[in-house]
């Protein structure tokens, strides 16, 4: 930590500038200058994100400059700003942050792999920043802080002080802004952390496909004894984080990689985990990653015991817990892995249609992996029942800033290089859609992706299921066959075959967006009809 490092070539004329410090101060800064920091029983740090407490992809900006605009998709996902714009939103978070009595820098890498990794600076101004970016950029070592040097991408967050609404290009008084020629991200009007964990990924989602490195929004495992490593996608709450914490397998990170030429590599430092409902049997390994040093954000706690209540969403449903990967006993440091074995798409299918698991053809996988399917429940107005289909490309869509068949291409070629099988695997609803059926067990699911991992599945007989065109198992260990058959589990019949053919339907008006952009292989590699 320095208290004498300048930050005057950012623009920046404060006095006391924090760099990496230790995580107690941090704590102790946060409880003295952030309203409703606290630490709770276990240790961990409680921080408020305000106003927002989720990410606002509406408001993420990419600046429109000659360097990089015939490379960005743009479209719904990734907004144009123009230059001045740009300018005049930095200079509005320059002006905020020359205010502050401090101001904290958290210097660290993203990627693992030397080779690939880029240097990351972070300025903010409140304590709860820069402890979660220290959890979750790769902090480093002493040596390497001292020759650090110029960053190669700087994020400045001056999230407490909001946008000009006038401005032009904003709609809304926060603006989180990407200039890849400036190599700089501003943030205004949220502070909301996970703006800056995700503005980062998305930077490594545009250098590294230019060096043919596939950029992943996934979690990685590998087994003990090295042998194979494993790859899962999944949107928020099909178990990505849940299924990735293994007790039986080595954690190389649970929502960030790399897929190079020599392996994977996480892009992160740590690990940002949903706490809502966080069960310490289910979970036990997240759960005991939140103690000292982890950030839990807009928890509620008893005031008098400091213990958290993980079932109270009265602040949110994005409880979230920010910890440095080390605090999971069986994450493997360095967090790098030889190639995959298998490639697993998860998906949370609250209509009860898809199969628990399918093996999918280098097309489907395309298809599939452009698709990035999952289905919430609807369920905040009474009597609203039905599920609701979300479909976000590479399954993580608001990151991705190149077409979604460029990363697919990616996945499809390195899948057939490395000799890498792809599943498709439904964690949700069986015998039913979301109030008639029920969820699928976990244990099911574990059992399932250890069939995977232990080439079970890879010799199972399958038969085609007739809607979607899968190769589904008709066996797994520890698995009811009836199950693997989802037609089957049902009560009525043609209730499912009807169900069947209503999510069918949104997967291909859904893909009508990316048609004209892939093969057309791959865009006949969808559901029938």
């Amino acid at each position: 930590m320095s208290a004498s490092f300048s930050l005057a070539a950012h623009g920046l004329e404060v006095a006391e500038v924090l760099r990496n410090p230790a995580v107690p101060i941090l704590y102790e800064q946060a409880l003295r200058h952030e309203e409703g920091s606290a630490i709770t029983s276990t240790g961990a740090l409680v921080a408020m994100s305000g106003e927002k407490t989720g990410r606002s992809p509406a408001d993420k900006r990419i600046v429109d400059e000659p360097s990089t605009s015939a490379d960005v998709w743009w479209g719904p996902v990734n907004f144009k700003l123009e230059p001045k714009a740009f300018e005049i939103n930095r200079e509005r978070a320059v002006d905020y942050l020359n205010t502050r009595r401090r101001l904290y820098c958290i210097d660290g890498y993203a990627g693992w792999d030397p080779k690939y990794r880029l240097k990351v600076r972070i300025i903010c101004a409140r304590a709860y920043h820069a402890l979660f970016m220290h959890n979750m950029l790769i902090r480093p070592s002493e040596a390497e802080l001292e020759s650090f040097g110029e960053p190669d991408f700087v994020v400045l967050n001056a999230g407490r002080f909001p946008a000009n609404r006038h401005t032009e290009g904003m709609t809304s008084k926060t603006s989180v802004d990407l200039n890849f020629a400036r190599r700089e991200m501003v943030i205004l009007g949220t502070e909301y952390a996970g703006e800056m964990k995700k503005g980062v990924f998305t930077v490594m989602n545009y250098l590294m496909p230019k060096q043919g490195v596939l950029s992943m929004h996934c979690s990685a495992t590998e087994s003990k004894d090295g042998r194979d490593s494993s790859i899962l996608f999944g949107l928020s709450g099909t178990g990505k984080t849940t299924l990735s914490a293994d007790p039986k397998r080595l954690l190389i990170g649970d929502d960030e990689h790399c897929w190079t030429d020599e392996g994977l590599f996480n892009i992160e430092g740590g690990c940002y985990a949903k706490m809502i409902d966080l069960d310490p049997e289910q979970e036990p390994d997240i759960f005991q990653a939140i103690r000292f040093g982890a950030v839990q954000e807009n928890v509620v706690y008893d005031p008098l015991t400091r213990v958290v209540d993980y079932s109270d969403t009265s602040i949110t449903t994005n409880t979230r817990g920010s910890y440095p990967i080390e605090f999971i006993p069986n994450a493997k440091i360095p967090c790098v892995a030889q190639h995959p074995r298998n490639v697993i798409f998860l998906t949370c299918d609250a209509f009860g249609v898809l199969p628990p698991v399918s093996r999918l053809t280098p097309e489907q996988a395309q298809y599939h992996f452009i698709s990035g399917y999952t289905a919430k429940v609807a369920g905040t107005e009474v009597g609203v029942t039905d599920p609701e289909a979300t479909f976000s490309p590479c399954f993580g869509g608001p990151f991705m800033v190149w077409h979604p068949h460029t990363y697919a291409r990616l996945l499809a070629e390195k899948c057939s290089r490395h000799g890498a099988d792809v599943w498709l695997v439904n964690t949700g609803w069986s015998g039913g859609g979301f109030g008639v059926g029920q969820r699928m067990k976990l244990s099911y699911t574990r059992a399932i992706v250890d069939a995977i991992h232990a080439g079970t599945l890879r010799e199972a007989a399958t038969v085609e299921d007739p809607v979607f065109g899968l190769a589904v198992p008709t066996e797994c260990p520890d698995v009811p066959a009836d199950l693997l058959q989802p037609r089957s589990t049902w009560a009525d019949p043609s209730a499912y075959d009807a169900q069947a053919a209503k999510v069918a339907a949104l997967f291909r008006e859904n893909f009508k967006t990316y048609e004209s952009g892939v093969p057309a292989e791959v865009a006949a590699a969808g559901p029938r009809g």
